[in-house]
């Protein structure tokens, strides 16, 4: 009996054990590698001499034991770079942690120069030092682009009337943002290409209270794989209603509260085709509504109705740790836990669990099983599972804004004295202790700092002062000033703003004239680095420097 294997195969399969976590890429590793690695390994100018016969076997014994064992370090190093080159940038990230021989391959200067081509084919990478790599250079201008260290972003403005915008969303193609009743959808490439871009929708017949993106494929309204990428508005208002938009129209309506709408869960609810949308009142109860529901008055979508608090709902998120889990805030910080997969006869038992701390309700952010909650002057972080503070912290401050970077124990506070004030939560010794900052943003705000906006790689910070119309970026690992974005209105003060990757937007209202402005900016292919007067040598002020991870 002989063995019916090649060395091309035993290649793969030892590949399919040593990468249990590139299952997307497998496919592609067996195509590319079958066809690619036969020409590397074995170069057709010189035909090799015909193989020996394969060993013999015993009836009991194992075919694959007749060749000697393969392993993946006996394939050349530019042979896997090769076809590592085919693969997409997460699955080459997701490679680089299995072993320290495939990170060896995955940052091989070819594949990071093709990345690098690919996002921005007219730059060359930039090298810190000559021996420097092409990935440090890819990551090192992404770092930058995230960081709005440009000054030749794409600017475009949207003159607007004198009245404030209310709420403002921000993704990739579209701006969309509400005023009182009237909610207006800026098509980004077609605004700045000179077309017709802005669609109005105006169903609701009070002011807006909360807007929400989910993807389209979570509703009744999918119907092919070609609508994957596409995205439903949902809106809630003090009309007591419920919209879901799409294309530039209501197609569903949820109407059951007794009174304003005045929250909507960041996320739905469970997994799988039983998502549900839930959102909270002026009443006090909690709704779950089915987004696959049919008809458009959506008379079959309300699935379930949970009470128990007595005051108006005013935030509404769903836990990391367990999609099933909702935590609902009311304005004096009072929070109860929901459990949407145990519903009953009693709506009030699906409660499973309650807290509260201090002082009015600023914001909240969940994450994994820890619940991070700024009210008054304090800042808790509070253990979903058990419903304990974990954390609890004073702050001198009286607090107007709140974000969080729970994977970074990072949290940063917007005062009413116009300063932010930076903290890692590690450095807090003791419960209900006075926290210290470990630096204070102090950007010349005016007034109150309202708007605060956190992701991995920078703070930005924003007033609602008159005259205090300017934005200021921070580096989140250092707590430095990169730049300052302005406006250019009179007397104006900021109403809004949202932040998206390289993207920004600000609504901004003048004082002095009849207008308003929407500013928008885009770095994503700037290429003019910012003048630095501080130098490039500040050191992270927290417990690990910047660093790069394949894993951001």
């Amino acid at each position: 009996m002989t063995s019916s294997y090649s060395p091309y195969s035993r290649i793969i399969f030892t590949c399919r054990l040593y990468l249990p976590k590139l299952v997307s890429i497998l496919s592609l590793f067996t195509v590319v590698s079958e066809i690619i690695v036969s020409y590397l390994i074995f170069p057709m100018a010189e035909p090799s001499p015909p193989a020996p016969a394969p060993p013999t076997m015993s009836e009991n014994q194992n075919p694959s034991s007749a060749w000697p064992a393969t392993h993946m370090t006996d394939v050349d190093v530019d042979a896997l770079a090769h076809c590592t080159s085919y693969l997409s940038l997460q699955d080459v990230s997701n490679m680089a942690m299995t072993c320290k021989y495939l990170q060896k391959v995955a940052y091989s200067d070819s594949i990071w120069r093709r990345f690098f081509r690919e996002s921005w084919p007219q730059q060359t990478p930039a090298f810190a030092s000559p021996t420097s790599r092409v990935r440090e250079a890819y990551l090192r201008r992404r770092t930058d682009l995230l960081q709005f260290k440009f000054s030749d972003p794409v600017v475009a403005d949207f003159i607007t009337d004198r009245k404030p915008v209310d709420h403002i969303l921000l993704n990739e193609k579209h701006i969309i943002f509400s005023k009182g009743s009237v909610i207006q959808v800026i098509k980004i490439d077609d605004w700045l290409s000179g077309r017709d871009s802005v669609v109005t929708l105006s169903d609701h017949s009070a002011r807006i209270t909360c807007m929400r993106l989910f993807s389209l494929n979570e509703t009744s309204l999918y119907r092919s794989e070609a609508q994957r990428k596409e995205n439903v508005l949902v809106t809630s208002s003090s009309d007591h209603g419920i919209r879901l938009w799409w294309k530039g129209a209501c197609r569903r309506c949820f109407t059951g509260h007794k009174g304003s709408v005045t929250a909507l869960s960041d996320k739905l609810l469970g997994n799988g085709t039983g998502k549900v949308l839930a959102s909270g009142g002026e009443d006090g109860t909690v709704r779950l509504w089915s987004l696959t529901s049919s008809g458009r008055r959506g008379q079959h979508a309300l699935k379930a109705t949970f009470y128990g608090h007595e005051k108006p709902i005013k935030l509404m998120s769903v836990a990391g740790h367990k999609t099933s889990i909702l935590v609902t805030v009311t304005g004096d910080s009072k929070v109860r836990l929901w459990d949407a997969a145990a519903q009953s006869a009693v709506p009030s038992s699906s409660c499973v669990g309650m807290t509260s701390i201090p002082g009015p309700l600023i914001n909240m952010k969940c994450h994994e099983q820890l619940l991070y909650l700024a009210a008054g002057s304090s800042v808790a972080v509070i253990d979903l599972r058990t419903m304990r503070k974990v954390l609890p912290y004073s702050i001198d401050e009286k607090l107007c804004s709140f974000d969080a970077i729970p994977s970074k124990s990072l949290c940063c506070v917007g005062s009413s004295n116009g300063r932010a004030m930076l903290y890692d939560i590690r450095r807090v010794k003791l419960p209900n202790s006075k926290a210290e900052p470990v630096t204070e943003l102090d950007g010349g705000h005016i007034g109150p700092l309202t708007h605060l906006n956190m992701d991995s790689y920078k703070i930005v910070t924003g007033g609602r002062g008159r005259g205090d119309s300017h934005v200021n970026i921070w580096e989140s690992n250092t707590g430095a000033l990169v730049s300052s974005l302005t406006c250019d209105l009179e007397e104006a003060s900021m109403d809004a703003l949202a932040v998206n990757g390289c993207q920004i937007v600000t609504a901004n209202t003048s004082h002095m004239e009849d207008s308003g402005v929407l500013r928008y900016r885009d770095f994503s292919n700037a290429s003019c680095p910012a003048v630095n007067s501080e130098g490039d040598d500040r050191v992270s002020k927290f417990w690990n420097p910047q660093s790069y991870s394949d894993s951001d």
